[in-house]
């Protein structure tokens, strides 16, 4: 494998993996040295590849939603918390950025773990990061509706006074019409999904604005001072304060999530060598930036009195902060503001699950995936049965909501530690037993720096994932309070490998040849031998590059 730095893209080079209408040819060659055919319109620029990063990560309405994490250990759990969590967030993205770059495709995550770990361990690692990458990207996506749906009832327990409790069954009802009002605007906004990231880039901007403008001047004789801001420590748990500390990191490590998505969405990125680790760093890095003056503003306009606002009447700590702020008509404004941008969230998120879950079922590891595998060509060529099949796992798995709030707060966690392993398994395999075959793209940390920050990495993403399995209250949980992260995760986990070795392990062999053999030139069949791939070139696609899997509906 060469890198794309060094490799000059000759006519010959692309001849034969252009794709009229879809990519340029230099997009589709880079794709193609990585075995597959290009399928998606590339309609991202780098621009919109953050946007949509940053636009799931929705980073006021996302704080909004965890605060529950950071408040229990005061002011410096809110604000050195955030800090220093985002900063190790930070060093996975740069980790994620020098695979991304070199190798841009949607089921990064999994492709680059097939790639770089050793023959015994390939395929089923692959496998189980497939997986967990796959369900922790709809959890995402159900802890965000999950997380909309508190925020947009919240209003209405505002709106009389805090005299109307929602029951789980019209939270579920809320959540529920969310979730397939997702599912629609994924399908029938395709086309201008690009465009749109744009217009959620701004909408998270707006509402950080209005937050950071209003709250200081509504609480303007009962500010906190400096000392309090920085230096007051609290612990509304039973656990020790040094680790009430840590859980507060939850709240940073939850909220800047899902920056895979650039990686998912990098088939449809123009120059996505360059795009993917440009989304991946400036997507965090803005988050790490401007929740860091979020949460000081937040513990200046605080009520002293923590205990008060955790367990608020309103349901959300973020609508008791504000209403000690602005007031009832302040706070439903600006409560509007959270959910119609936490609402935002959900459509990027759910687009990013989709593109992996494609990515997955086009190397056949999924149940159905012949189903899932086709590309809609009608509704933009988008994979469309991909869309439809997380929005309806999402509605299956918020089904808990009905449970117990524990059971619904697993959601949340499942984001955070399916994607952690899907992040670190890779870089792992990287540095383990896939260092000499790295191969720089254009973004890369440097001989010097890349393995230590690889390895920085993957500490912090094992401590964050035990860290998501704690109960937030103490450590005597009740069934009530229990943190059933462990139960969940493991099941997923678990259920991959048992049937990875049950079965899959007869079938799966990792990423699949999707593109005809004689479109391709000497040296991308080289290089894709190179790889390890396996060549699936059937009667169907041979010749043809699979175009039986686009679909006109």
């Amino acid at each position: 494998m060469s890198s794309f730095k060094d490799s000059t893209l000759t006519d010959s080079d692309v001849l034969g993996v252009s794709a009229p209408g879809l990519a340029s040819e230099e997009d589709a060659a880079i794709l193609a040295k990585l075995g597959y055919k290009q399928e998606l319109r590339r309609n991202f620029t780098m621009i919109e590849i953050f946007g949509i990063s940053f636009s799931i990560m929705g980073l006021l309405p996302s704080i909004a939603s965890v605060l529950v994490y950071t408040i229990p250990a005061g002011p410096v759990g809110m604000v050195w918390g955030w800090f220093l969590a985002s900063g190790f967030i930070f060093v996975v993205g740069l980790a994620m950025a020098d695979l991304g770059s070199a190798m841009p495709t949607s089921g990064g995550l999994y492709w680059w773990t097939h790639f770089f770990a050793s023959p015994t361990t390939r395929n089923p690692l692959s496998f189980l990061v497939g997986y967990s990458n796959t369900l922790g990207l709809v959890g995402g996506l159900c802890s965000i509706d999950y997380g909309f749906s508190l925020m947009f009832l919240s209003v209405i327990v505002i709106a009389r006074d805090g005299n109307w409790t929602p029951s789980n069954g019209v939270i579920y009802a809320t959540y529920l019409a969310t979730v397939l009002c997702h599912a629609a605007v994924a399908t029938l906004s395709s086309k201008i999904m690009g465009k749109l990231q744009t217009v959620f880039v701004v909408m998270n901007f707006v509402v950080i604005a209005a937050t950071v403008i209003a709250l200081p001047i509504g609480a303007r004789h009962h500010r906190n001072s400096a000392h309090y801001i920085f230096a007051e420590t609290a612990n509304l748990t039973t656990w020790p304060t040094g680790w009430t500390f840590m859980l507060s990191w939850l709240s940073p490590i939850w909220t800047i999530g899902a920056f895979d998505s650039c990686v998912h969405l990098s088939e449809e990125a123009t120059r996505p060598a360059k795009a993917v680790p440009f989304g991946i760093l400036t997507s965090i890095g803005s988050c790490w930036f401007f929740g860091f003056i979020i949460m000081i503003v937040l513990a200046a306009t605080i009520n002293p009195d923590l205990e008060s606002v955790t367990g608020t009447k309103f349901g959300q700590p973020m609508a008791q902060i504000y209403y000690d702020a602005v007031g009832k008509n302040g706070t439903i404004g600006l409560m509007c503001l959270l959910f119609l941008t936490q609402f935002l969230m959900g459509i990027s998120i759910l687009v990013a699950a989709s593109r992996q879950t494609w990515a997955f079922s086009r190397d056949g590891a999924l149940p159905f995936s012949a189903f899932f595998r086709p590309i809609s060509q009608r509704f933009g060529f988008i994979p469309l049965r991909a869309i439809w099949g997380c929005a309806f796992l999402a509605v299956v798995l918020g089904l808990l909501t009905l449970v117990a709030p524990a059971a619904a707060q697993a959601l949340f966690s499942l984001a955070v530690a399916g994607n952690n392993l899907a992040w670190g398994v890779p870089i792992f395999a990287r540095v383990v037993w896939g260092q000499k075959k790295f191969v720089p793209g254009p973004f890369y940390t440097g001989d010097r720096f890349s393995v230590p920050v690889a390895w920085i990495a993957i500490v912090f993403l094992v401590f964050g994932t035990l860290l998501a399995m704690f109960p937030i209250g103490g450590p005597n949980p009740t069934p009530e309070s229990m943190n059933y992260t462990v139960v969940i995760t493991g099941a997923v986990w678990i259920g991959a490998l048992t049937y990875y070795y049950a079965d899959a392990r007869n079938w799966f062999t990792g990423p699949k040849i999707t593109i005809a053999d004689e479109q391709l030139t000497e040296e991308q069949q080289v290089a894709i031998r190179a790889k390890g791939l396996e060549e699936i070139l059937t009667t169907e696609n041979r010749g043809s590059g699979r175009d039986a899997d686009v679909e006109g509906v």
